[in-house]
């Protein structure tokens, strides 16, 4: 199982400069493989709110890309509930200070480790506190 990190659906519902790559990966990942968490659902929305107030991004667009963002996740992704033992790890995570986790990368890599799940992500920083707590992540 991949557990895809909001940034990598971001780059792929927005004008970004890796869309077309992060949108060709994504299609070509087999048919029940990918994942994510209730947490990306609302990192994602966060993000897309961010993007519309900074100026980054239209209403207009921000309102198209959550709703093939909807789409997306119930077509082609295991939804991961976020449970009490999720938000312990994490909190074990963020407890390793050295590596600069922050509270909701470490809720990540909490609910794909307690998974037992892949991380792909644009974030250098997430994937190498991954491998020093060791969890399995890759950089997109």
């Amino acid at each position: 199982m991949l557990y895809v990190d909001t940034s990598v659906l971001v780059a792929a519902l927005t004008n970004e400069p890796r869309t077309r790559e992060m949108q060709d990966w994504l299609a070509g990942v087999p048919t029940g493989q990918l994942a994510v968490s209730d947490w990306v659902m609302t990192e994602f929305s966060a993000a897309l709110s961010v993007m519309l107030r900074t100026g980054q991004l239209e209403a207009v667009h921000r309102a198209d890309a959550l709703a093939v963002f909807a789409e997306l996740i119930d077509a082609s992704f295991e939804v991961l509930p976020v449970s009490s033992l999720d938000f312990r790890t994490a909190g074990r995570f963020a407890d390793q200070y050295s590596t600069g986790l922050r509270a909701g990368d470490a809720l990540h890599l909490a609910v794909a480790y307690n998974h037992g799940a892949r991380v792909r992500t644009l974030d250098q920083t997430l994937v190498t506190a991954a491998h020093a707590l060791g969890v399995s992540a890759d950089l997109l």
